[in-house]
């Protein structure tokens, strides 16, 4: 029982942790253009020469 001591506060860290670090990707835009990437695949470059 007294492990919980210290498991208590390390899950609760963990948890703050995961937490700031999803907010912190929110703030820098990760998931504003998702369909971009998605179409961006389907793109063909006619700039690239084709490998001999």
């Amino acid at each position: 029982m007294s492990i919980l001591i210290y498991l208590m506060p390390a899950a609760l860290f963990l948890g703050a942790l995961g937490l700031l670090g999803f907010l912190w990707t929110l703030k820098s835009g990760q998931y504003d253009d998702l369909e971009g990437a998605a179409a961006r695949i389907l793109l063909d470059d006619e700039d690239e020469t084709p490998p001999k």
